[in-house]
Parts: C-alpha cells; structure tokens; sequence
C-alpha cells in the first residue's frame, strides 16, 4: 500500500462538475494498493498517518498530527501510485490492485480512519477532479512495504 500525504489549507474532489468531497485544513491522502496488500497494510498506514507530526506548533515547528490539530482528510484511490516506468514512456500499472479487491481495501482504509478523524473522499474508480491547496508545501510518501 502506498500513500502521497500532502498537509492542506483546503481540498476538494469532483466528478462532473459536482463536488463529492471537501475540507479545510488538513491532509490530502492519494492511496494507492498492489496486489500483496492487505489489511496489515492498511493498519500500519493508519497508524503512521494519524500520528504524522508534519503539523506546526505554537512556535511554528512541524510537532503536531492530524489528531492534535482536530483537522480533517480527504481521501482519493490513486492506482497510478503503482506505474511502472521503467520500460518505454508508457507507464505500465500491472502492479496496481485490480479493481474489485481494491475497492474493498479502499472502503476498509477509509473506515478505520473514521474511527480517529472526519474524513471525506472521492469515488473508487471515477475518474475525479482533485483540487489541492498544498500548505508549505509538505509531501510525504509512505509505502507499507517499506517499514
């Protein structure tokens, strides 16, 4: 499992023209699954995201997370995490979880982080329009597979 983490001032997804999830402050999670993922994987993302301390404190050092700052998520399925680029200047997405057992893992990611935090997302597989208000900017990569 694999996510792209950016810390917002404001996010939001569409599909065609109509907006399906917005927040303010907060993270904007692309998530990306391959085909040896389960829900160790998505246990351990969980945890490293809730507690990610790329938020600033009083004196304006990154030592908060998401669930000190009371902030929210924006969750967006991302297969093209897992292009393979290696080979010619089409990327290859073999690697990528197929769709059903994907979506599953998706739903599951987004469930047990609404166990912590308000969270609001896209739509499995549709083809979306995100737009992002990357504050800092702070990108961050996590990859379960590499703990």
């Amino acid at each position: 499992m694999r996510v792209v983490i950016q810390r917002v001032k404001k996010a939001s997804v569409s599909i065609e023209n109509k907006e399906v999830g917005k927040i303010t402050k907060g993270m904007c999670i692309l998530v990306g699954f391959t085909e040896e993922d389960n829900e160790n994987d998505i246990d351990y993302i969980v945890k490293k995201v809730i507690n990610l301390r790329i938020f600033d404190d009083e004196k304006g050092i990154m030592n908060q997370s998401i669930l000190d700052t009371k902030g929210n998520i924006l969750s967006v399925s991302q297969f093209t995490l897992y292009a393979d680029t290696k080979k010619g200047n089409r990327p290859s997405y073999i690697k990528a979880m197929k769709g059903d057992k994907a979506s599953k893992l998706y739903e599951l990611f987004n469930q047990k982080l609404k166990e912590h935090l308000k969270v609001q997302n896209g739509i499995f597989g549709a083809n979306m329009l995100v737009s992002i208000e990357n504050d800092g900017p702070v990108t961050i990569i996590i990859d379960s597979k590499e703990k």
